[in-house]
């Protein structure tokens, strides 16, 4: 899908046409989309890069174009790792910017929402250092979403005895892993801009890149403290699962040891044998009697052991 948007005096606008100072945003274009983009300028090895899931953030720069990859969060429920990472292509090319990533982004909505009140499509260096904003941005909303759901997890274990909640801080630990892993590429890609000096040419961006370069790093800092409390909260809750199948075991040897109580009785004087007080009319009810005892006392002996 191909999105063209322009500003103009009412602000951002969407458009049927390319034009001076447009910004291309396309989302998983097919190949009719891609020959279009390919005409306009951009070399299909970067198309390529864009799409690939495995690439990394990085800058290429020539005298008529400046292409950058970046790792963009997603989040997407069905997967078994909910929250990764994708590559986003950033190639300014004449007077146009052209945006590239398989997946339609919160960020691309976002941007095209007008939340950035200085956003121009003309300024293209500008709208690319508010398209690495938005992702860090999105990089901390996202680590927050991680916080809460590993909270709600750690509560559901300190009573489990199964695997599934173990599981489930699993998958948070590979998307902390892809988070971390991505923001560092980020970073080596930006510090690279940085000192490129791409972005000195006013001083409001020097001033948003200054901004950007923090979020990122705040964002690399909160998922290296979610990985490490993650990582020891496992370690942890794999001994209180083991420690909660034990009191369970304990409990059901307990039960177990009182109820055949009565049993062990009732075989002893269900013998074919001569017993003593067996003619005595009350014999039925001292058998009882001596079952409820021993059951009892076998009761009160695993109750302050903690055994129930």
């Amino acid at each position: 899908m191909l999105s063209i948007y322009k500003t103009t005096e009412q602000g951002l606008e969407k458009i049927e046409m390319i034009a001076n100072g447009t910004w291309v945003n396309a989302v998983d274009p097919t190949p009719e989309e891609i020959e279009k983009l390919v005409n306009w300028g951009m070399d299909m090895d970067y198309i390529n890069y864009s799409l690939d899931q495995d690439e990394m953030a990085r800058m290429e720069r020539d005298e008529d174009y400046t292409f950058i990859l970046l790792r963009i969060p997603m989040y997407q429920p069905e997967s078994d790792v909910p929250y990764s990472t994708v590559p986003l292509g950033i190639m300014i090319l004449g007077n146009k910017i052209i945006t590239v990533c398989r997946y339609n982004s919160d960020i691309f909505k976002v941007l095209a929402n007008g939340k950035y009140r200085l956003l121009k499509t003309g300024k293209r260096y500008r709208l690319a250092l508010y398209i690495f904003l938005e992702t860090s941005s999105r990089y901390l909303n996202l680590l927050r979403e991680i916080n809460r759901a590993t909270e709600i997890v750690e509560d559901q274990l300190q009573k489990s005895t199964r695997n599934r909640e173990v599981l489930e801080l699993l998958k948070y630990q590979k998307s902390l892993t892809y988070f971390s892993t991505a923001l560092r590429s980020n970073e080596v890609m930006m510090e690279r801009v940085q000192k490129t000096q791409l972005f000195n040419y006013y001083e409001e961006d020097q001033d948003l890149l200054e901004d950007v370069l923090t979020e990122n790093q705040q964002a690399i800092q909160m998922t290296s403290i979610a990985t490490e409390i993650l990582s020891g909260m496992m370690d942890a809750f794999a001994s209180i699962i083991s420690n909660n199948l034990n009191a369970v075991m304990k409990a059901l040897a307990a039960i177990t040891i009182v109820l055949n109580m009565p049993a062990i009785v009732a075989a002893f004087y269900g013998m074919n044998v001569a017993l003593p007080g067996e003619s005595h009319p009350l014999a039925f009810l001292t058998v009882i009697g001596i079952s409820l005892t021993l059951t009892a006392v076998a009761t009160y002996i695993f109750y302050k052991r903690d055994w129930f």
